[in-house]
């Protein structure tokens, strides 16, 4: 039976040319983005943990959890964190299976704190963190849909959607860039440059601003005189990161929140405000292409800890955004591309109740010439669904 592919051209302003866009990222010590991280940290671990014990992934979501903040005095040269940061985790996971018991709690506080450990030098977990697990069981008419047949696709958990887009326009190019960037080249230069940044890109006409706000390492940073010294250090480097991404003006601001002459400013202890009144969730932040999109079709669903065998909010919002991105790659004459996937709970996950495509064709394209490449290269994605599956507890696509 054909898949219900529905192909439609858009007739609308391309993003680029509109007059306003919005851009936001969360990275990684932002207590949303580390809510993500830990859920999808233990989905992984459980998910290993299922197949070397059983040859299959079990039902589970641990897509509830939450960042509590701690409090901390933090002081040029070191301060202190006074009260730890909690960590909630919670969800559903299945804890016996074939009259075998499954130690999921200890492989959720295990994960999360193999998650810290790797991306959080700072965090001294001995005194830092405190965590509860509260996984409960599924219910049982999900667990029963989730149930494995033969080699079978899996049926749909849910009536939900998934949204994807592509390409990334100049703002999203950039502050994924900047991102990253601070990530992997800055941050191991200047350790006092924190984790727990917020970039928000807004293009207005032909000049994008970028307003950052980044915590400071309190241990690596002497003194006021300093910490300007890396306020200028950042603001240098990500306007020349940027202008590999644009020809367009970009200005850039740094912790524009800060007041100087008394000393109020952008300090923690961890480089993550975590530790001091910043709380987090689950699904709060980025979406599962790491950004925050405004003036795009976004889904509101939790992408990071839902299980990647049918969890729809998971697998529809990775697969849309792959099929966007596949689609602009390799058909010719597509200015931008918008994905729906939409589910029928108890389906298979393969046969969407539709895959709704709206295409802006590039200048003097005609829809007819390349409709056909596009509804096969999405048929095609569709066929392959359970590769989202694999890739995701292999770890090589991000949910955040």
């Amino acid at each position: 039976m054909k898949r219900n592919i529905r192909i439609e051209a858009l007739d609308q302003i391309p993003l680029e040319k509109q007059r306003i866009e919005v851009v936001e990222r969360k990275c990684l010590g932002h207590p949303d983005s580390i809510a993500d991280g830990v859920a999808e940290a233990i989905s992984r671990a459980l998910c290993r943990e299922y197949l070397d014990e059983f040859g299959v992934v079990l039902h589970h979501n641990t897509d509830q959890g939450e960042i509590v903040a701690g409090e901390s005095v933090p002081k040029f040269g070191g301060g202190k964190v006074i009260r730890p940061i909690f960590i909630l985790i919670d969800g559903r996971a299945t804890k016996r299976f074939n009259d075998i018991s499954i130690p999921t709690d200890a492989i959720a506080v295990e994960a999360t704190r193999d998650y810290l450990r790797t991306h959080f030098k700072t965090l001294n977990l001995e005194r830092d963190v405190i965590m509860d697990c509260r996984l409960g069981t599924g219910s049982t008419d999900l667990r029963d849909v989730f149930k494995p047949k033969n080699g079978r696709v899996p049926r749909a958990n849910d009536t939900s959607f998934g949204v994807g887009h592509a390409p990334f326009s100049d703002v999203e190019n950039i502050v994924k860039g900047v991102s990253d960037f601070i990530d992997e080249k800055l941050r191991p230069k200047y350790p006092a440059v924190g984790q727990d940044i917020k970039i928000m890109g807004l293009r207005d006409g032909e000049t994008i601003t970028l307003t950052v706000a980044c915590a400071v390492v309190d241990k690596y940073c002497a003194d006021i005189h300093q910490y300007t010294e890396y306020m200028e250090i950042l603001k240098e480097q990500i306007g020349k990161i940027s202008k590999k991404f644009t020809k367009r003006k970009v200005v850039v601001h740094v912790n524009t929140g800060d007041d100087i002459k008394n000393n109020s400013i952008y300090l923690t202890v961890t480089g993550t405000s975590a530790e001091m009144g910043d709380d987090g969730s689950v699904g709060r932040g980025n979406r599962c292409n790491g950004l925050i999109t405004p003036n795009r079709p976004m889904s509101m669903e939790a992408t990071s800890g839902k299980n990647p065998i049918n969890h729809i909010g998971k697998i529809y919002n990775l697969l849309s955004t792959q099929i966007a991105t596949d689609c602009v790659s390799r058909v010719e004459g597509i200015e931008e591309m918008y994905v729906r996937l939409l589910s029928q709970i108890g389906q298979p996950i393969d046969r969407p109740l539709v895959a709704s495509i709206q295409v802006l064709p590039a200048c003097g394209v005609k829809m007819g010439k390349i409709q056909g490449e596009i509804d096969s290269i999405v048929d095609e994605w569709l066929e392959n669904v359970t590769d989202i599956t694999e890739k995701v507890i292999r770890g090589e696509l991000k949910t955040f």
